[in-house]
């Protein structure tokens, strides 16, 4: 006698199928709980289980804020990716979390501190690296590393900026931004980064120090879903952690600025 499916499996199998077939385009969002609870006359907790299982799959991400949406990732992306970059990717999730750390803190110090010539050139570098629009195929995912650094060097705390200038040789190279979206999908993405940089500016310019750092937390945790959505579409693990030994030789090189 065939084992009878849970509700949670259902409503995942549909959702998962609408995906697949086009029915939820990629970077369309998902309905709300309350609308697929009544769609699929189920509960919460199995609308809640069935999201779950699509974004184990690598099928939606969740957006800090904004809700859930279809991935925007190219099919069978497990197939473009080189090993040695899918090897590093707990590493780069880990390095991701620690810039979350220590990034939304940097944003909140740079609205204190800067000056208007510091917001005017923050501004100017994001214009200036969001009209890019580059080939997915041929960018980094983390292009945008130069607008951090400037707000971080606007934080006017050297240590802050010097850890993430050590940081940027290791963690910017690893992936392209077309293991994550497709090509056919980029606008809307570079459009969304857009948006997402130009609120921590804005907050910036108004010394608005906690609307800062929530603006540049809600970016980060959305750069970090994207990769935990590629780890898991490429089948890695969310319990896969970076090796101890990573942390080590990561920074066993690293020069302390002395203070004189």
């Amino acid at each position: 006698m065939a084992k009878r499916k849970s509700l949670s499996t259902i409503v995942a199998d549909s959702l998962s199928e609408k995906v697949r077939s086009g029915a939820l385009a990629p970077g369309a969002q998902l309905a709300t709980e309350a609308e697929l609870c009544a769609e699929y006359s189920v509960s919460r907790t199995v609308v809640r289980e069935a999201v779950a299982r699509l974004r184990s799959a690598g099928l939606v991400i969740p957006r800090q804020g904004k809700g859930v949406f279809v991935s925007e990732a190219p099919q069978q992306q497990s197939f473009t990716i080189p090993q040695a970059a899918l090897e590093t990717l707990p590493e780069t999730i880990a390095l991701l979390e620690l810039r979350l750390s220590v990034e939304v803190e940097s944003a909140g110090l740079c609205a204190e501190r800067r000056t208007d010539e510091d917001a005017r050139s923050i501004r100017k570098l994001m214009e200036q690296v969001d009209a890019l629009h580059a080939d997915p195929e041929q960018i980094q995912i983390h292009y945008d590393y130069d607008f951090h650094l400037k707000i971080a060097e606007s934080a006017r705390n050297e240590f802050i900026r010097g850890f993430l200038g050590y940081l940027q040789p290791v963690i910017a190279p690893r992936f392209r931004l077309g293991h994550i979206v497709a090509n056919e999908y980029k606008d809307s993405y570079y459009a969304r980064i857009h948006a997402e940089h130009n609120d921590i500016v804005v907050a910036i310019e108004r010394r608005d120090a906690q609307g800062a750092r929530e603006a540049m937390r809600r970016h980060l945790l959305n750069s970090l879903e994207r990769v935990r959505a590629l780890a898991l579409a490429t089948g890695i693990g969310a319990s896969e952690t970076a090796p101890p030994q990573a942390a080590g030789t990561l920074f066993a090189d690293l020069k302390i600025p002395t203070v004189e």
